[in-house]
């Protein structure tokens, strides 16, 4: 329906409208799929040119066309999501361990690289449905977040026969309206879900008094409780929401009989990706990181920020976090008063 030279002749005209300078860009392919369209550039000074200053052009350009989005990447982060992909194909498939649902997998991975531009994970699921485990092959840590709810969605998908379960530390770590994000997710899917009381006093003392930032040991203690969980059940897999340990850190063996599998991660996901599959489910968004005790903590120790916008970083350079979706998430932080 459009051509390179089409999309080129809209985008300059745009920056012209608008007073941007003029650039030779380049593009390297372009897909539209109903009403969305990919537009993938050679290198990243061209997709910065197409989105232009704070959205600018590809929102301009959007609007003109009428589309419902406008998806621009880079070529170099195919090529980057392509090698990753292949490394948390080849780590899965070498595992000791028998599982239809990593099969399952597998096979995902494999389709998503022969359609790496324009994957779309509900309209794969409406057209690939998988038979799901008798038995419960995977424990699901669940926070009731964006990314945790998609790992649980996908979990069941791809036939885990999953189980969800919460580590509930109380309101300051996790707040109600991410039970209620849980209990509607849950309930939707038809998965068991447990909540596991844990006393996380020390966490949050010492964070309140500005001697940790709280998310590291937070996290540690929730995957070693899910572990605990998992290994008393006779669940081999943990399944967590992390997006950061790609290709050959994809899964690993966490103790005897147990793995962990970072589920968005072995799929090289971004959070577009993710908030598209969870769409459906109408489960509440919230703005910034909705942990109460680090906002406290924000607002108390304003040095500690840069260990949160660290993290946001690396989610950025490893392309989970589109460049916009940082900026939102360190802003808020300096909306902390």
């Amino acid at each position: 329906m459009y051509t390179k030279e089409f999309i080129l002749s809209e985008v300059n005209s745009i920056r012209h409208e608008i007073g941007h300078d003029k650039v030779n860009i380049f593009i390297e392919d372009i897909f539209f799929n109903e009403n969305e369209l990919w537009i993938i550039t050679e290198d990243r000074p061209d997709k910065s040119a197409i989105i232009g200053k704070g959205g600018w052009v590809v929102g301009k350009l959007r609007e003109k066309l009428g589309l419902s989005s406008i998806h621009v990447e880079s070529y170099g982060d195919f090529l980057t999501k392509e090698y990753q992909l292949k490394l948390s194909k080849r780590t899965i498939h070498n595992l000791d361990l028998k599982s239809n649902a990593l099969e399952n997998l597998e096979k995902v991975i494999d389709d998503r690289l022969d359609n790496m531009y324009a994957f779309d994970f509900n309209s794969y699921f409406e057209k690939n449905q998988f038979e799901e485990s008798e038995n419960t092959e995977a424990v699901v840590a669940l926070s009731g977040g964006v990314d945790s709810s998609f790992s649980l969605i996908l979990a069941k998908k791809l036939g885990f026969n999953p189980k969800a379960i919460t580590i509930d530390s109380g309101t300051i770590i996790l707040p109600n309206q991410y039970k209620n994000n849980i209990k509607l997710l849950c309930e939707k899917l038809n998965i068991s879900h447990e909540y596991i009381r844990a006393d996380y006093g020390e966490i949050i003392k010492e964070s309140l008094l500005g001697k940790i930032h709280p998310c590291g040991k937070c996290s540690k203690n929730t995957g070693k409780l899910a572990k605990e969980y998992a290994k008393n059940n006779e669940i081999p897999i943990i399944i967590f929401g992390d997006m950061l340990a790609t290709g050959t850190q994809c899964i690993n063996l966490q103790d005897e009989g147990v793995y962990r599998l970072n589920l968005p991660a072995s799929l090289s996901l971004s959070k577009q990706e993710i908030k598209s599959l969870i769409r459906e489910f109408k489960l509440k968004e919230f703005k910034g990181f909705g942990c109460p005790l680090l906002y406290e903590v924000h607002k108390k120790y304003p040095h500690l920020k840069k260990y949160s916008i660290q993290r946001i970083l690396r989610e950025t350079r490893s392309s989970a976090l589109e460049p916009g979706e940082a900026l939102d998430l360190i802003w808020s932080f300096y909306k902390t008063k």
